[in-house]
Formats: structure tokens, sequence, C-alpha cells
């Protein structure tokens, strides 16, 4: 084995020794940028062999842009002026491609000649997250924007309401004029609404759950409009309220909708008994009422439609009349012949919100299909009401949203801490394990001082690999590319070793792919229920199963231990149990908690995956 001597020579053995094993990608380099040591992890990063990237500068690694930032401070840091600096920068594999890597670089100043450490770790993966979610954003804020949908934050601790321009624009006011107060809010309410308004205010404080809720604004010029709002108030440990966050959305053309569909009902009802007009009554109705309606026949052809069917549908009525449903809407779901079918032998039915994957995008709609009757009494056709309410959905899915970045902002500070873990202090620890490498080669006199070093350098390994383990914890790289199964098989594997206790684990089923936001709310549950569970329930022996049942994703955690008093606990409204419900609510799921004391507590995470809604039978 060579020695690093104090005529400078370079021992490439004592790096390998300390770094070989390492996940993360390592590179020592001279102060000229001259690559002298890799490590297997930065190899397989980039593709190239040990013996091809000695042969490369430090500069070749990347595109010329990235390469002058980098370059740039690394010269910094040869003169003295930085001790250290952090990088985001791309570099090309072998085959030509480029990844992003997270460079972290210091020096080594100790060494008989000054080296430079550069730890770097794979971001591909982030970097592409991160531009999906900008993307996202920019989708989202354009979609606010056309479905005249705006939303809020209100920071109930300090009293400031902040609006987005679209949501200023639904309340008849130009960018930046709303005040920013509650009151500048209530203001803004129709006086009539006012009181109910408050109240869902009042009872969303108090239970923190999500409130919804209709009224009417007047705009500056004297009109009224139609709001519908969406929120959620979020609480601290002791229950006060901190902040809401919500969505508003101009729902002023369906409530119009709405009472021409309630003033038609009533007006088919009154006119029950004039049968020989009955039809013509009917067609008049569907021509002129300010709502998508369409009247057709028993075989399915249109007799009469609304201006609204035709505009949403893009279609001219000269064009269709007389010709079929099925021909003037070929791209309709096959499962509405079946409810066409069960209207014409009599039944009324609906559906509140349907998907509808259209040629031209997805579309949602609400709908009734009812029977018409002849002056004779017998079924003549259906009427079928429908409402485009993807602007409605939009909206819903945007407080979703709102709520989830809430648990995306814990996500965020999760990953903060995994990358100060690593590129601090692991970065510091790997600096002293090469200095104590350094001593333990070298000949000492002193048995004392070499098992005093051994041992230090025992620990600092020990302390890097718990740095690393607390690194997966928080940003686990086995859910991402391993799948859910996996990661709460090693999750189980990790809490046992590290608390001495027994964790059965059993999995049945569970698709390797499944929704990144499904996956990553079963796993930070998981987590939350088994840290409870080993530091609350007393016993050393627990059961997890993780398990896939008619399209439903199952997850539970089983002890026989103390137990607890539910009813207490959800007074209390702990961040435990209130952030395992509230992960678990985001993806639609449910959560049911079974304790009592001394008799153990089972958790139990029901999630539905995608599937084709059915439509829901009306009454009568």
């Amino acid at each position: 084995m060579t020695q690093e001597r104090q005529d400078g020579v370079f021992d490439a053995d004592l790096f390998r020794n300390v770094f070989n094993a390492s996940p993360i990608g390592i590179v020592i380099e001279s102060l000229d940028g001259q690559p002298l040591f890799v490590n297997p992890a930065f190899c397989s990063f980039l593709g190239f062999s040990e013996e091809e990237l000695h042969s490369k500068h430090c500069v070749d690694f990347s595109p010329r842009e990235d390469a002058e930032k980098d370059w740039t401070l690394f010269q910094q840091l040869r003169a003295g002026q930085i001790e250290r600096y952090q990088l985001e920068k791309r570099y090309f594999r072998k085959d030509g491609s480029l990844v992003w890597g997270r460079l972290s670089l210091s020096l080594l100043n100790e060494q008989p000649s000054a080296l430079v450490i550069a730890m770097v770790e794979d971001i591909s993966d982030k970097r592409t997250t991160e531009e999906a979610l900008r993307t996202s954003e920019e989708r989202l804020r354009s979609a606010q924007h056309a479905a005249r949908m705006g939303t809020f934050e209100w920071n109930i601790q300090t009293g400031v309401n902040t609006w987005t321009p679209e949501l200023e624009a639904i309340y008849g006011l130009q960018p930046g004029a709303f005040g920013g107060k509650q009151t500048n809010f209530e203001s803004l309410i129709h006086p009539d609404d006012r009181q109910a308004v408050n109240q869902l205010v009042q009872r969303s404080f108090e239970t923190g759950e999500p409130t919804r809720g209709e009224w009417r604004v007047v705009w500056p010029d004297g009109s009224e409009h139609w709001i519908v709002g969406r929120w959620q108030v979020f609480k601290n440990e002791s229950g006060e309220p901190l902040r809401a966050i919500g969505v508003n959305l101009d729902a002023t053309e369906r409530k119009l909708a709405e009472q021409a569909l309630v003033s038609a009902n009533r007006t088919l009802e009154s006119q029950a008994t004039e049968l020989q007009s009955r039809e013509e009554l009917l067609k008049s109705f569907v021509k002129n009422v300010p709502a998508g309606v369409a009247m057709l026949d028993r075989e399915m052809r249109y007799i009469q439609v609304s201006d609204r069917w035709c505009e949403d549908y893009g279609i001219d009525a000269s064009q269709i009349l007389g010709r079929s449903h099925y021909e003037a809407l070929a791209d309709m779901p096959e499962r509405w012949k079946e409810v066409h079918r069960r209207a014409l032998q009599g039944e009324t039915l609906r559906c509140e919100d349907e998907r509808w994957d259209r040629k031209s995008g997805t579309t949602w709609v609400r709908w009734e299909v009812r029977p018409w009757r002849t002056p004779s009494g017998t079924v003549g056709g259906i009427l079928i009401f429908a409402e485009e309410i993807t602007r409605r959905k939009q909206m819903e899915e945007a407080l979703a949203g709102m709520s989830r970045k809430l648990i995306e902002a814990q996500e965020q500070e999760r990953t903060r801490i995994s990358r100060e873990l690593h590129d601090d202090i692991n970065q510091r620890l790997a600096l002293v394990a090469v200095e104590l490498a350094r001593c333990d080669q070298g000949v000492s006199p002193h048995a004392d001082l070499h098992n005093h070093l051994q041992q230090a350098k025992q620990r600092i390994i020990e302390i890097s690999g718990d740095v690393q383990a607390l690194s997966d914890e928080l940003h686990s790289p086995k859910l991402q590319y391993l799948g859910l199964a996996t990661a709460a098989k090693s999750l189980c594997r990790e809490v046992s070793e590290k608390n001495n206790v027994q964790i059965d684990f059993i999995q049945d089923g569970v698709p390797r792919s499944l929704p990144n936001e499904v996956s990553l709310s079963l796993f930070r549950i998981l987590q939350e229920a088994l840290h409870n569970a080993v530091e609350h329930s007393g016993v050393k022996h627990f059961e997890v199963r993780l398990w896939d049942h008619l399209n439903e994703l199952h997850l539970t955690v089983k002890d026989s231990g103390k137990g607890f008093d539910i009813e207490a606990a959800e007074r209390a409204r702990g961040l435990g149990l209130t952030s395992m419900q509230e992960r678990a609510r985001l993806v639609s799921g449910t959560m049911t908690v079974e304790s009592e004391p001394m008799r153990g507590t089972n958790i139990h995470v029901s999630i539905p995956l995608p599937s084709e809604q059915e439509p829901e039978r009306a009454a009568g």
C-alpha cells in the first residue's frame, strides 16, 4: 500500500478505504481541478470508468455555462476567499445525455499538499419534478383566469387576507383594489347573505373541516353575482386557527341555469292536465330555456334542443334535429346508453358529476335524464338536462391542491433538512474520517493512541451511516424507485432494528406502479403510525399489513398495547393523528382508528384507486 508522505505522493488507497462504499459520488481533485480519485458511485452516476474520469479535467464534466460557474467558484475556493460552496449543475454522461447533480465542494487543507473534495448527488428526478410543478402552477393560473376562479390565503393571526388578481376580478374589483382584510370581504357580500357567510366562517374555525358555501356579491356597478366558495382552516397544536386557504368561483351562470331548471319542472307539473298541448309546451320550453336541454323521441332522435345545448357541444340545431343522438355525439360514453334505456322505461336518473373523456379533452358534466309523456300517458321519449361543471371541478381540485401544498411544504422542509445533512454535516464528517485514516496509517509508538483513533474512526463512520439513514427517512429513495411495498417493508425493518422490536410485515397484491401522491401519503402515514406505536404502546410486537382489494389500497397497523381514549385524542387534535387523517383525505381516502385503554390499537387506512363512476338513481 502506498503512503501519503511529506513529499506529496497521493495515496489513492486511503480514499478508497473511506469512500468506495459511499452511495454518494466522491471526487478528490488537485488545486488545478484534476481528478485524482473517483469512487464507484460517481463512476456509475456518469457511466465512465475510473480511468476515463482520471483523464478529464473538472470543467470537462459539464456544459460550458455550468462549467464556467463552477470554475469561478473553484478559483475563489483555491484563493481562500470561501471555505466551501454548493452548486446545482448539469453533467455529461458517457452516452452524451445530461443529468443534474448537486455539487458540494471543500478544501482538504491538512494534506501534505492541499486537495479538494467534491461530493455529488444525483438530483435529476428532483429537477424534473420541480419543472413539472412549475408547469402545473402555470396551467392552474391559466385555468383560474379562464374559469373565472380565484384563490385566497388568510393569515388569521395577523388578519391579512391575500387575494389573487383572478379572485378580485370575480368580485368586480380591479387588480390590487381589495383591501386585504376580512372586513373588506364582508362588505362585498349581499346584505341578505352576510350573516349566513359569517356563520359558515365561524363554523370552519370551530371544526377545522373543509367548508363550502354559496352567496351573492354586489359589484361596484350595483349588479348581483353568485359566488361558490370552498375553504379550510388550519390550526396549531393548541387548536388555535392559524390560517385559511380557499377558492372562489363565479357561479352566476350556473345559478341561472339551476333556476331555469326548477322553473321548467314547475311548468311541466302545472301543465300536466293540458295533455293536448303538453308536447308543444315542452318543445317551446326546451328551445328557450337558458340551460343545456335536449328533447328526444323513443328512437333517440332529436326533437328539440336549446341554444345553450348547441353552444356547449358546438353544433347547429338545424343540423341535428331528426338525427340520432348517438351519431351527433359519437364520442359519448357507452355506459350512458344504459341510462337512456332505463329512462325510456320510466326511470329518472341523475349524476352530480361525471367525467367525460372526449377527443377534445376531458369534460365534467352534471346531468339528469327523465322521460316525457304523450297525451295518452305513454313515454314519448326523454329529456336530457346537462350542465358542464368543468370549472367547478377545477375549483375543487384547486382547493385540494391548496391543502396538498401544506403537505408538500412539510415534504420540502424534510428535503431541505436532508440536503443540509448531506451537504454540510456529512461532508465535514467525511473530512474528519480522511484525517483520522491518515493518522491511523502512521506508525504510532503509543498503542492507546492507535486504539483511540480506531474507535474514533469507527464512531464517525457509524455517525455518517446514521446521517445517511436519516436522510433516507426524510426523503425515501426506495419509495421513489422501488415502489410502496418495498419501501414499507424496508421501513418496518429499519424501525425494528433501531428500536429492538418485532414488526410482522404482510403485503398482498400491491401494484408496483401507483400514483405518487397515494404512495407518499400511505408511506408517511405508516411512518407516523409506527412512531406512535413504538413510543406509546408499551409492547414490542406489531403487525403491518398492506394489500389491494376491489380497487382499493388498504393499510393496517396493529398492536396489543396500552391503547388510548380516541375521543380525548380527537379533542386534543394532535398533529400526528391530524396529519395522518389529512394525508388520507387528500387522496380521497379514509382512516379509522380503533383503540381502548389496555386493549391495543388498530389503524386502518383505505384509499380508492381510480375507477369509473356509476350514475346515481334518483327517487321516483
